[in-house]
Order: structure tokens, then sequence, then C-alpha cells
């Protein structure tokens, strides 16, 4: 029997926790699977392999990620279950003394996953002991960029690629510097090979993804500008829409020469975290909320009505009842499309998991509510601004509301857009742009389109 025949009986299933960079690296991982012959099967169906990519943001992801674990052992107590990525990172050890666990995976090594799986099968089969194995190492020390790609995505009309890992900022709060290591950026030519790949599948919208987008390029020489406009240059892709950034790579250069490129999708989302200076202080952000103001206020003079999208932490330590206000008023005065709040999640190994003046859940859970609801006004102001008006959508997928069919897409700043097809009209529809008349909201957060045309 020729070798690897064996693997390709063998069933793998994978699940993804976490963050787009999770995603894609689970898609990376999948795709080396199939290539060395696994057969993928969904994750609730019985398997000889599953792999369970993890994340460490919060205490709750962390948890999330043993169940997760735990789950896949019970499916099949002869399976070998693989632990990668952040939470086994962070805790080596704990996940190594975890008996569900068959394969430990760091963040710097999952390329290595078939290779690690056939040595662990090898050992199973000449009846050798098979203890935990483990493949993590300080990753502190890693200056390499780990080869990590994909030939093909899941989704038809958007892709995530991954440009850089790790992190330098090492905010009070964030675990992820110690999960991901120092900055690695993705040389150039390797970037550009794989987003032709994307666009010769037929994806028109790539997204640009990393632990710290803004940092890209520090290590190599060149900066994350120069890298937009290099895969704006790549036939066949129609959009780029950026990852998350700091708000101060933001500057009025930068704005302009991406208003230059009409590929860009003007959808910013600027890590704020707190509307409080001092707050933002012992957090250890490098700006200030006027520093903050004045990059919304670069990208609107550039941008005729940019999506600007951003995170919020509340309850973070010492935040008082003043300091919360400061941050409400802050929100509201730049007027969000979308923000992400996140009640604080203390991480032992962080500064500020040592701080005095821990907020009481019940406090961050009353802030928190505060503040979806003055979310609700500055998302009604932003996409009332497209009623009447004449948009461009890329549809998506097909879904039903109260009995009728729509095709759903996103704009260019992504604002969710209905369109109702029927007959004919709704064939071959999917990763397709459209353009027509904003008429009316159809549903939260959806608005209709309607004499359209293709």
């Amino acid at each position: 029997m020729k070798k690897g025949m064996k693997s390709n009986m063998r069933k793998a299933a994978l699940h993804n926790l976490g963050c787009k960079v999770n995603a894609y690296e689970t898609e990376s991982m999948q795709q080396l699977l199939e290539k060395a012959g696994y057969e993928i099967v969904p994750f609730e169906e019985a398997a000889d392999v599953y792999v369970i990519n993890t994340c460490s943001v919060t205490n709750v992801a962390d948890r999330k990620s043993r169940q997760m674990i735990h789950r896949a052992k019970k499916k099949n107590p002869q399976s070998v279950v693989v632990a990668a990525g952040c939470y086994v990172q962070t805790a080596k050890e704990r996940v190594e003394e975890d008996d569900a666990v068959d394969i430990l995976i760091g963040n710097n090594k999952k390329h290595e996953l078939p290779i690690l799986l056939e040595r662990f099968f090898a050992s199973r089969e000449a009846k050798l002991s098979s203890p935990t194995m483990s493949c993590v190492e300080d990753i502190a020390k890693d200056n390499g960029y780990e080869t990590l790609s994909i030939s093909r995505t899941a989704e038809r009309t958007r892709a995530f690629l991954k440009v850089q890992d790790g992190c330098n900022q090492f905010c009070s709060y964030c675990i992820i510097p110690y999960a991901r290591g120092r900055v690695r950026s993705r040389e150039i030519a390797d970037v550009l090979q794989e987003a032709a790949r994307i666009a010769a599948s037929g994806c028109q919208e790539v997204v640009l993804t990393g632990i710290h987008l803004s940092s890209y390029g520090v290590d190599l020489g060149t900066n994350f500008l120069r890298l937009i406009e290099e895969v704006h240059k790549v036939p066949g892709i129609a959009r780029i829409r950026l990852g998350s950034l700091e708000p101060k790579i933001v500057t009025q250069e930068f704005a302009c020469r991406l208003s230059k490129l009409p590929k860009i999708c003007p959808h910013f989302h600027l890590s704020l975290q707190s509307g409080c200076d001092e707050t933002l202080q012992r957090m250890n952000r490098k700006y200030t909320c006027r520093e903050y103001q004045q990059v919304c206020e670069i990208l609107r003079s550039n941008f005729s009505h940019p999506a600007i999208t951003t995170d919020v932490i509340v309850g973070f330590p010492g935040e008082t009842d003043q300091e919360f206000e400061m941050t409400r008023r802050f929100l509201r005065q730049i007027g969000f499309f979308e923000i992400h709040i996140f009640k604080y999640s203390r991480r032992e190994g962080t500064r500020a998991a040592k701080m005095k003046q821990q907020v009481p859940e019940e406090v961050k859970q009353a802030r928190s509510e505060t503040l979806f609801a003055d979310l609700v006004p500055m998302n009604e102001e932003f996409l009332n601004y497209y009623m009447g008006r004449q948009v461009e959508v890329l549809l998506e997928e097909k879904v039903s509301f109260s009995g009728q069919e729509y095709f759903l897409g996103h704009t260019k700043e992504y604002v969710k857009i209905a369109v109702a097809v029927s007959g004919q009209e709704d064939k071959n529809l999917e990763n397709k742009f459209m353009q027509g008349l904003i008429t009316a909201k159809l549903k939260e957060h959806i608005l209709l389109m309607e004499d359209y045309c293709l």
C-alpha cells in the first residue's frame, strides 16, 4: 500500500472560535488536510480527527474552547482531538493536562498539522504509547511569518486574506501579544500571489486582515498603505475591505491616497475602547479622544459617507460613572455606524488584571445595555442617508422574509441590502453586482433596493 493511502479513509472536522484571522487559519488548515487526503465533514458528524482552533481573547472564549474540545472527544472517544491556537498558546500546561486533547499546536505551527497527525497515527498503529503530542513554542522568540495560505474560500463573494500576525502594543487589558507574539508581516509578493488565486476562484471582494494591521511592514521596511496599493492592482479583485485599524495610522496622506483607489471600501473599523482620556491612559492606548476625533474628520473629508465602526470596552478597572458618561457623550459626538460593545473581561497575565477598583459585573451589564440603546439612533441616522439614493450592492445569498424571497448583499460601506427577485430573475445572481434605488427599510439593519439593474 502506498504511503498515505490510509489517510484517504480518514475523516476530519474543524471548528473555529474567535476572530477573522482565526477563521482564515482554520480554512487554511482545512485545505492542508484536504491536500493530505482527508475527507472534510461537518463538526457535528463522527470523524477520525477533530481540529479546534481556539480563542483566548476573554475568559468566556477560554471556556468555549474547552467546551468544544470536550464535545469533540465525546462524539468519538477514539478520535484524535487537535487543539490549536491562542488558548493553547497561553494555557499550554492546562491543555496538556486535559485528557480530551491528543495534539497541541501553537500559533506558529499550524502549517505542520498534517505531519503531526501522521506521526500520531503512526505511533498508535505501532502500538506505542500515545502521550499528548505538544508542538507549542515560545512565540515571543519567533520572528518569522507562518506560511499559511488558501487557494479558495468557502464564501464565493468575500475572502479574508491574512497579511500580518502579532502585536507590539501591549494594551493593559489584552492577552493577545502573549498569544500571538511580536509583529510579523507577510511578504508583499506572497500576498499578491494569494490575491490572484482568490480572484481566479471568482471571489470579487478581499478583506485584508491581521492581528494588528496598522503595524504591517514595520519588520519588512514597508507599510500597510503600500501593500493596499499593490493589492489594488490585482486583476479580478473588485473590492478591497480593510480589517480593524489603529486610529493613528489614518493621516491626511493615508486617507487621500486611499480615496484615489476606486476598489477601496469606505468602511473603517477604528478601535476606540473608551471615550475618556483617563481610561485610555490606563488601557495603554496610544491616542487621545481629540486625536481620534481628528482621524474621523480626516476620513469624512476624503470620503463622501464613510462607515466608521468601533469597539468599546465598558467596566474597565477604575471606570467611574463620570468616565462612562464621558464615553457616552464622545460616542454620540462621533456618530458611529456600528459599535461592538464588550464588557471588560479580567485576563490573568495582563496589567489590568492586577488593577484595583475592578468594576462589579452588574455595573458592566448596565453600562453595556445603555450603550446598546445609545447606538440605535446612530445606526438609524447612518442608514437614513441612503433613502432615495442609488447604491451598488454585491449580492451574496438568497434568504426569505415573511414568505418573500430576497437576495442579500452589502454596499461598499457594509450596509446590508435586500433585493426582491422572482422567477427567472433570481438565477445566478450570487456574486453579481447590482445597482438600484433604496426605497425603504425592510427590517432592522436591512434596506430594500428597488428599480434595480445588473
